[in-house]
């Protein structure tokens, strides 16, 4: 059971979603099922064709309440918001909460790495992280996951019957370092709960 930390802080401050191939329709469906006022500021690595300008934060804060937009240098994190790593960049969050993006070496044949973004918030944020890998191809994540976890912070993944690409949730899950495997369905509701009561417990 995660302590409940002090009145007026939410109980996690970020949630980091990684995902692949599928993921556009993954992300409007969990984006869209979350209130406004969801506390926590989440970060997404979806591996997107770098040759081409992304149009998934203007796709996606058509189907959310929340706010959504495509991660800058310095960025700051924000209550309710969504920040999108653009193509061809790492996104990496910062212990004061701030964004940097990098252009460092291709991590497992990727940029964004999922890994990398996992790796820098369970650094920054410890057990006040929440990482969810959803549908995708290849194994990136599956090192960001064992961190997170490491750090105290609880990981979500999309279980093989409702992902249209199970090899990055598989890869995470082989890991053992999932606390939770849900359906799509669910997951927006597990964190909805996980953020309202702190307790990993009531998921159970």
């Amino acid at each position: 059971m995660i302590s409940v930390p002090t009145p007026g802080r939410p109980n996690f401050e970020v949630v980091a979603i990684a995902t692949s191939a599928g993921g556009l329709k993954a992300l409007s469906l969990v984006l869209a099922a979350l209130p406004s006022n969801f506390p926590p500021a989440i970060v997404i690595v979806q591996h997107l064709d770098p040759r081409h300008r992304s149009l998934m934060a203007d796709i996606l804060s058509r189907r959310s309440a929340l706010s959504v937009k495509q991660a800058q240098e310095g960025d700051k994190l924000q209550p309710g918001t969504v920040f999108i790593a653009p193509p061809n960049k790492h996104l990496l969050v910062n212990p004061d909460g701030s964004l940097s993006l990098t252009q460092s070496e291709l991590v497992h044949f990727v940029r964004p790495s999922a890994d990398l973004l996992f790796e820098s918030v369970a650094a920054s944020f410890k057990a006040r992280a929440i990482a969810v890998v959803l549908t995708g191809t290849g194994s990136d994540g599956s090192m960001g996951v064992q961190a997170i976890k490491k750090m105290g912070g609880t990981v979500l993944a999309q279980d093989e019957s409702s992902s249209e690409f199970f090899g990055m949730p598989n890869a995470a899950i082989q890991t053992g370092s999932v606390d939770f495997i849900l359906s799509l369905g669910e997951i927006p509701s597990a964190l909805v709960t996980l953020v309202e009561t702190g307790e990993v417990d009531e998921l159970g």
